[in-house]
């Protein structure tokens, strides 16, 4: 004798998080243009116009699970709780690291696809830089590394530029730099590059 288990009903925006979340695990090894509906709707095992209900296309799915992908990025590398602002930006970078080896062709593309003219994508792709460049100057010992100037601002969203296109480059081809030799670099570039506009 079997005994049904019986199946809990989802609400509309439970399935909706459950399918985004599905979507920025399937992002993680493939790209934003392999990413569709037809491949969500497999894996889900769900129909596609189920999937067109809750996204309504395929435009609009890509870039929820892109604004979930990039929520997803400034909450894990949140600076841990620490008196000393430079063990909090060697943590948040070491994530960062993490974050993009363990995501690289999602993140690659999405990096692509702001930088090719998709307006949208490209900003959620700024508030995710503003995000992660802001906590620099405002969440808590962290602040205390750079001076909130304008220079510093510049300085500081240079420096995430060359730290994205560093990390970028390393997860395609570390050679003999570890992981941890990458971020210490990261880290301690960051008052430097800095320090040279003031």
């Amino acid at each position: 004798m079997t005994t049904d288990t019986p199946r809990t009903r989802l609400s509309p925006e439970a399935r909706r998080a459950q399918l985004l979340d599905l979507g920025v695990s399937l992002l993680a090894t493939r790209s934003l243009d392999e990413l569709t509906i037809d491949v969500l709707a497999e894996e889900a095992g769900i129909s596609r116009g189920l999937l067109y209900h809750y996204f309504g296309g395929k435009r609009e799915f890509r870039e929820a699970v892109v604004r979930r992908a990039i929520d997803d990025l400034v909450a894990q590398t949140a600076p841990a709780e620490s008196a000393d602002p430079l063990e909090r930006l060697v943590e948040s970078m070491r994530v960062y690291v993490d974050y993009v080896a363990a995501n690289f062709e999602g993140y690659t593309s999405i990096v692509r696809a702001a930088a090719g003219g998709n307006d949208t994508l490209r900003g959620l792709y700024e508030e995710a830089r503003t995000a992660l460049t802001d906590r620099i100057f405002t969440e808590g010992a962290q602040g205390d590394l750079v001076p909130d100037t304008p220079a510093a601002r510049l300085a500081v969203r240079g420096w995430s530029a060359m730290a994205e296109e560093l990390v970028l480059t390393w997860v395609a081809e570390p050679g003999e730099v570890t992981r941890d030799q990458l971020v210490e670099a990261l880290a301690a570039s960051l008052p430097a590059v800095v320090e040279l506009l003031h």
